[in-house]
């Protein structure tokens, strides 16, 4: 290993501790015995995890963040395939801006996206409802969604679903048969990564959601109080599905290359 390597591994190692430092003393201060987060640890114990084992805003909010981030990855991934076999597939006047819109949200402050749905909400009664969220996490997440299928979809050869047609197949029977098989994995990374962010999403769901709280609303709702070593227990089961909904992601992306590098 030259030295630059070394640097290089060096560097690598600092950015991901500093990453990760937080995490892990979030995790850490999650088993201490004692209520406050101070150092040397006083004990292991379970005692904050069995108070939200026991508490019905912490199970009401993440039942409702599990509902959002299930219904937003579905319709995510379906208006971000839409979309992007139309990049893919179709030449027509105005597509860069049709682009551009539908690539845009991600781009704009959560903080005016949270704002602008909680107005448009609000006009067709749905503020305060679930179905506010998950339309609001719909529109932040579907970009995700159709930057990933893309990709997929770059690696199809424009020239398969003519063959397709000319054997006699319809263009349904071709996207249903031939298109959506080949993106299977980028439309299952496209479900996790999209459920992974709003389950995490927090800004537009506390403008939106009323007295629906997802999770990430009802954790900010315990620190306006009495802070509170729950909290740590509480942040630890999100990372843990967060990370868990990654790891799948990343296992679709690797068993794809996987396949394709064994065809």
């Amino acid at each position: 290993m030259t030295r630059g390597d070394k640097i290089l591994s060096v560097y690598l190692a600092a950015i991901f501790v500093f990453i990760l430092a937080p995490i892990v003393t979030l995790i850490v201060f999650s088993f201490n015995a004692d209520r406050f987060p101070s150092l040397p640890w006083s004990g292991f114990s379970l005692e904050w995890y069995e108070a939200i084992a026991s508490d019905s805003t912490i199970h009401t909010g993440f039942k409702n963040s599990l509902i959002v981030a299930v219904a937003t990855a579905v319709i995510s991934t379906i208006l971000g395939f839409c979309a992007a076999y139309t990049d893919y597939r179709f030449k027509f006047f105005g597509k860069m801006g049709f682009l551009a819109l539908a690539a845009m949200p991600p781009t704009v402050p959560v903080v005016i996206l949270g704002i602008a749905n909680l107005t448009f909400m609000a006009q067709i009664n749905l503020a305060g409802t679930l179905q506010a969220v998950i339309l609001g996490h719909t529109v932040y997440c579907a970009p995700f969604a159709m930057a990933l299928i893309r990709i997929r979809l770059a690696d199809l050869d424009p020239d398969i679903e003519p063959a397709a047609w000319n054997l006699g197949a319809t263009r349904m029977t071709t996207v249903r048969q031939v298109v959506l098989p080949f993106c299977r994995p980028a439309i299952f990374s496209a479900m996790a990564i999209t459920a992974a962010v709003s389950f995490d999403e927090f800004m537009i769901a506390w403008f939106v959601s009323g007295i629906n709280e997802t999770l990430p609303v009802r954790i900010l709702a315990m620190l306006q109080g009495q802070v509170s070593p729950r909290i740590n227990a509480v942040g630890s089961l999100v990372f843990l599905v967060t990370i868990t909904l990654v790891l799948i992601a990343q296992a679709a992306v690797y068993s794809f290359r996987k396949t394709r590098r064994n065809v």
